[in-house]
């Protein structure tokens, strides 16, 4: 015997496994104490709760609605309060702090410029105050014995038409901390082809993107980001399951679509907790997840939202861990598939997953080794493994 392998996780190995987070919002990651302090300092009154206790919980309890739609109105509060350099930068700052001392070795956060403009700034405001406060968060983080890498994902509303200048935006600063592009917003009624000159830039322009879709709607969602915009990844996607056929006696059946995206190993970026309370899933039992994981498509574990979910990446594993029994080896996988599919180049990708990923999973892997020793015997097996 070489490993426990079959043994699970303990919510401490958990955290202190490498993580690589690819879905996770700017704005809905605030900490509850960080929205009370910069509500005040900037004197916005529409708080619903001012005791930062009281305020986690109600983004959680207004989150969990089952709607997407009631689900965004909670990032009204958060944008709020978003609306300087110093609020975006001390934001971004925690946010990279708050994801290493999670676990977290890289990360590609996502946030719409077009949304913090209130006050004046322009958009390369917003992004330099982000950036600044990433690397003033990785800077925390070292201190504290963490490494991370935090990098952007510029954001277009779906609902907007700011989208080509957003994509413009995020090709300027693809050199200075900021990886890609994205759209978000409700998906109904807003398909991710209305925004077709900005796909069509990026690719031009060799620049990476992932859409939404597949979350609140359905196929044609994933098809049209897929087969229409070029979509390097897609966030959720979890709407794939629908082109899948299950029969009674087990045998599976993909459709056309699920076999291109599982052929072309088109990653999904699958957020558990966050597709609960949006009703893309009604129960982690029943997440997508736990088949697609055994029909090998490229999966990833992500957040979303941790402020509106109450949660982070140790407690989505935690959740898997506990609903299909998933191992360190599980936790591997989804962590080497999420750096395959980051968007930094080939050689730092394979550095991660060699250097940093793959040891500290090996490192977890081997604890069982040196557990104190137990007063009864081991019964031999009655054979030399070697």
């Amino acid at each position: 015997m070489t490993s426990e392998t079959t043994t699970l996780p303990t919510p401490e190995q958990i955290r202190r496994a490498p993580k690589v987070l690819l879905h996770d919002h700017l704005d809905g990651g605030l900490r509850p104490a960080t929205v009370v302090e910069l509500a005040r300092a900037n004197g916005y009154e529409g708080l619903p709760e001012t005791d930062p206790e009281k305020l986690g919980i109600w983004f959680r309890e207004a989150a969990d609605s089952g709607s997407l739609e009631r689900y965004l109105e909670t990032f009204a509060h958060t944008c709020a309060v978003m609306q300087t350099r110093d609020a975006l930068a001390r934001v971004a700052a925690e946010c990279a702090e708050d994801l290493a001392a999670d676990g977290v070795v890289y990360a590609e956060i996502r946030y719409a410029p077009e949304q913090h403009l209130e006050q004046g700034l322009s958009l390369e405001e917003v992004v330099e105050a982000v950036n600044e406060g990433f690397r003033e968060g990785e800077r925390r983080a070292r201190e504290n014995g963490h490494r991370i890498r935090v990098g952007a994902l510029l954001t277009a509303m779906r609902h907007a038409a700011r989208a080509l200048e957003i994509a413009e935006l995020a090709n300027r600063y693809r050199d200075s901390g900021v990886f890609g592009f994205d759209i978000a917003g409700a998906e109904a009624g807003y398909p991710p082809t209305r925004h077709l000159d900005a796909f069509e830039y990026l690719k031009r322009e060799n620049n990476h993107f992932t859409i939404h879709a597949g979350e609140a709607f359905g196929l044609p969602s994933i098809w049209q980001a897929l087969q229409w915009c070029g979509a390097d990844r897609l966030g959720h996607g979890v709407r794939i399951i629908d082109d899948i056929e299950v029969a009674d006696d087990g045998a599976v059946k993909l459709g056309r679509l699920a076999s291109y995206v599982r052929d072309k190993r088109i990653p999904l970026e699958m957020c558990p907790t966050s597709n609960l309370q949006t009703g893309a899933a009604p129960s982690y039992a029943e997440h997508p997840i736990g088949l697609l994981r055994r029909l090998q498509f490229r999966l990833t574990v992500n957040t979303d939202n941790r402020l509106m979910s109450g949660t982070n990446m140790s407690r989505e594993f935690e959740h898997l861990v506990k609903t299909f029994r998933y191992t360190l080896d599980d936790m591997q996988w989804f962590t080497v598939n999420a750096m395959k599919s980051a968007f930094i180049p080939f050689d730092e990708r394979l550095a991660m997953i060699n250097d940093v990923i793959k040891p500290g999973y090996a490192e977890l892997r081997a604890e069982w080794l040196f557990r104190p020793a137990s007063t009864t015997l081991p019964v031999s097996s009655g054979s030399d493994s070697e």
